[in-house]
């Protein structure tokens, strides 16, 4: 296939730029390179413009002959949509609604989501299911929410096939240790932590001790980034017309924050400073995942099954690239 993947410069999608690519399709990177960075993908394969210049869209369309769209360009900090709504509807829901309708003119009816466990809010029951009910609670949830709904739309209308896959914590990097994580600002807590280990930062904040869990720290589901990739390329393999695939993502297991620490100290052979503060608002006990879903339709599983190995690979590609991608190698 001829694949556009917007934000493909990012974290998560230039880890399923390299996959595509190893498995033979034809792709193409869309990234305005606010948080992606150029270094993450083969620069032949790179045009950075902005989801609202849709002129740029069309040509790419029209030049590559592009047959299905990724589409993983988002604002993602849960806390600034809460403080701007209006950049997030703008954004993630807006531009998303141009870019969908770039591709219906150009009759490109096939298109994998980026979506969110966000999107569930405080479930009452775990491990989630496709079937645990949607109540965001924040914007930035809502608005990933809101493309599911238009999506929805769009198939029963135009025969669009697309899959909506909710990511639980994406984390890790690839084996080789050659693209990683590198957020500005960090607020996924493995490159937290590992940066704490590292001396980059002073310390780890453990916000919140007295959660109803076995340590009383807050338990979460860390998906690896290459397995989050295999399952985009699974699911736009699979998709047919107005096929509608809704699937979340995660290891089936969570690990507490106290677990996370002791795993970075173990792999790095170093001791992580630590600070323990109060909870933060809106952050849920535990939150784990059931993708027995997509492992019984699409044949997925994942190959990094414990939070020791998602760590390894981090930890290859931090202490390889201490200062992310503007480490020289």
């Amino acid at each position: 296939m001829n694949i556009l993947v917007t934000g493909g410069a990012g974290y998560i999608g230039s880890h399923a730029v390299r996959l595509f690519l190893e498995r033979g399709h034809d792709v193409w990177v869309y990234d305005n390179l606010l948080f992606g960075h150029r270094a993450s993908v083969p620069v032949d394969r790179l045009t950075v413009g902005d989801l609202n210049e849709t002129h740029r869209i069309d040509q790419l369309l029209l030049e590559k002959r592009i047959d299905a769209v990724v589409h993983f360009a988002a604002f993602c900090f849960v806390g600034e949509s809460v403080q701007n709504p209006a950049k997030y509807w703008q954004n993630n829901v807006v531009n998303t609604f141009n870019l969908m309708e770039c591709l219906r003119r150009h009759k490109v009816s096939k298109f994998v989501f980026s979506s969110t466990a966000a999107t569930f809010g405080t479930p009452e029951k775990m491990p989630i299911t496709e079937e645990t009910p949607q109540k965001p609670i924040n914007p930035y949830g809502m608005s990933k929410l809101t493309v599911e709904k238009m999506l929805a739309d769009y198939s029963q209308a135009y025969q669009w096939g697309f899959a909506a896959l909710r990511y639980f914590n994406a984390s890790g990097a690839h084996a080789d240790g050659k693209i990683g994580e590198d957020h500005t600002p960090e607020t996924h807590l493995i490159p937290l932590v590992i940066q704490a280990a590292m001396g980059q930062r002073p310390h780890i904040e453990i916000f919140g001790t007295d959660y109803p869990t076995p340590d009383g720290t807050c338990v979460r589901d860390y998906i690896h980034v290459d397995d989050l990739a295999e399952a985009h390329l699974l699911a736009l393999e699979k998709l047919q017309p107005g096929q509608q695939m809704h699937y979340n993502l995660g290891i089936g297991r969570g690990y507490s924050v106290r677990e996370v620490i002791a795993a970075v100290e173990a792999v790095t052979g170093k001791k992580v400073p630590v600070k323990e503060g109060p909870r933060r608002a809106g952050d849920p006990p535990v939150l784990v995942a059931s993708s027995d879903k997509i492992q019984k339709e699409l044949g997925w599983k994942p190959h990094y099954t414990d939070i020791k190995s998602i760590v390894e690979s981090a930890w290859n590609w931090h202490k390889s690239h201490p200062k992310g991608y503007r480490s020289k190698n």
